[in-house]
Order: structure tokens, then sequence, then C-alpha cells
């Protein structure tokens, strides 16, 4: 059997975390990815996943050979390109990852963009409000809001956010603006655990930041729901510039205590494959970096 046709059904198979989803994302037949598996694992004389009826996770000599074997396939793609000509039009599945609204208001038009500009390329967008690590997920190109820890990552700058105290203007018709972050002990507070904000909020006092501790009246579990519950009047949130641009252009938000908003975030496109960039991923990068710097939203 094919030893590269058995890397890409097993890669497949512990991405999926599944035999039938393996098989419809490879339009092959359940038994043909089981036998796969099987022939690499016998082959390779040992395990690299475990199966139960329930589900499938990949064993640690498993999650080490993944990685090899989506390495030895990026080099196979990338040879193969390299054969066609370096104007060899994308083709092929690409995982794009960013958090939730972020991806709802500015990846998706891009991923749309792309497929219609490249009609042999398939997207999978997957939009989660948490770190995700590309490599051990499996993820060709990420958004990352925020100062980078993982250097492994290749990094590209494409602009910046902040985090932004807003409130509509019928809660504020009812209730007097803070004019401190102290002030907002007393003033019904809306937080999204989707922003990560822990027990408080950071504010800058001067050139110091600070945290001031928050007691949520709601506390809800997406941004999105956080912006809606501030829009309808009920209380003072706190979320990303790029989250509430429109709601404030439109009136429907006011900003409120902007001498104090903490340190600009800054914003990134993640991949992790070298200069050597695979055609598909290479396209999606720069089609996506040319849009993003283009947005006044996200303007550096």
């Amino acid at each position: 059997m094919d030893r590269f046709h058995q890397l890409r059904v097993y890669v497949a198979v512990a991405e999926e975390e599944g035999f039938a989803a393996a098989a419809r994302r490879l339009d092959l037949s359940p038994p043909a990815v089981t036998r796969a598996v099987a022939a690499l694992e016998d082959t390779l004389s040992i395990k690299l996943l475990d199966r139960t009826t329930r589900y499938v996770r990949v064993t640690e000599a498993g999650r080490r050979y993944l990685e090899d074997a989506r390495q030895i396939l990026a080099a196979l793609e990338s040879a193969d390109e390299t054969a066609a000509g370096i104007n060899a039009e994308p083709r092929g599945h690409l995982v794009v990852t960013a958090p939730v609204m972020f991806g709802q208001l500015f990846v998706m038009p891009i991923v749309l963009e792309y497929l219609e500009l490249y009609p042999g390329t398939a997207v999978d967008a997957i939009f989660l409000d948490r770190s995700v690590n590309l490599l051990e997920e499996g993820l060709d190109v990420g958004v990352r809001i925020g100062h980078l820890s993982d250097s492994s990552m290749r990094a590209l700058r494409v602009g910046s956010v902040r985090h932004v105290l807003v409130a509509a203007p019928s809660y504020l018709a009812r209730c007097d603006s803070p004019c401190t972050p102290e002030d907002l002990e007393m003033h019904d507070l809306i937080a999204s655990t989707a922003g990560g904000f822990g027990s408080g909020w950071r504010f800058l006092n001067g050139t110091q930041e600070r945290l001031i501790k928050i007691a949520p009246r709601l506390s809800v579990t997406s941004n999105e729901a956080a912006l809606n519950a501030a829009v309808k009047g009920f209380g003072i949130t706190r979320l990303l510039s790029y989250q509430v641009a429109a709601d404030i252009q439109a009136g429907r938000l006011v900003v409120l205590m902007p001498e104090y908003e903490s340190a600009e975030l800054p914003l990134h496109i993640l991949h992790r494959e070298g200069r050597h960039a695979s055609a598909k991923v290479r396209t999606f990068i720069d089609l996506m970096a040319e849009r993003l710097r283009g947005n006044v939203t996200l303007a550096t």
C-alpha cells in the first residue's frame, strides 16, 4: 500500500478524531480508511490510535508521529508545486482559525473571496475564543490578538486593537457616566468570560497599569452576548475595539473613560510553514494580510 496514502489517511483520522469523519473528508469508504491505518500500524509495529466506541485519540507515539507525517506531506506538496512551477494555482484543503467575532466579521469575507479566486481549494474555518496551538491541532493559518509567546510559529503583524469601555446612551441617561475606574463599582457591569477578564479589568493610570476588580451583574460566555446586552442599555461592558466599532459609529454605544484605556494589542497572522510555504497557504496569507491591513478598524 502507498505509504503517502497511509500518511494522508492517518493524519485525517487523527485530526478528525474519527474514521467515519476522515472517510468523508478524503472521499473514501470507512473500511478503506480502517485498512490504511491498520497497515501503517503493522508496518511501524506501534499503536498510533486508541479506539473506543465513543472516540478515537492519538497515542503518545501517535502524537509524535503525527507531526512528522504532517511535515512529510507538506514537503511532498511543496515539491509538487515546485515541479509544477511557482505560479501554479493553489489547490487543496486549508484549515483556518480565529476568535469567534473576529472570524465572523473579518475572516469569513476573506475566506469566501479566496474560495472564489481559487476553485481548486477548500477551507475549514474554525472560530474559537481560546488560544489554539496550530501545530498540535493541525491548523494551517490562525489569527491571534495579543502578544505572542509561541516562537515556533511564523507571525505577520497586520494591525492592532484595544480594550474599550462602552455603554448605551439609554443607560447613561439613567446613570452618571463613570469618571474613574473606581466608579465602576457603582454601575451595572456586563462581563464576557470569552474575553478572559478573570477577576478584573485592567486600566492605565498614567504609565502604570492597574487591575480593577469587578463584580459583574451579568456574566455571559460570548462577546456577542455582552455586546447585545450593552446595546440594549443594561449596563457597561468592556470589549475589543473591533467588536464595538460599528455600534459606536451608529451611536448605539458611547466610549467611556478613553484616557484610562490600556495599551493596544497587536494583531498577527500565524502559520506553521517556513519560507517555502505551500501555494494554498502563501496565497491565503497574502490575501488576508492585504485585506486586514486595509481595514481602518484594525489600523496600527
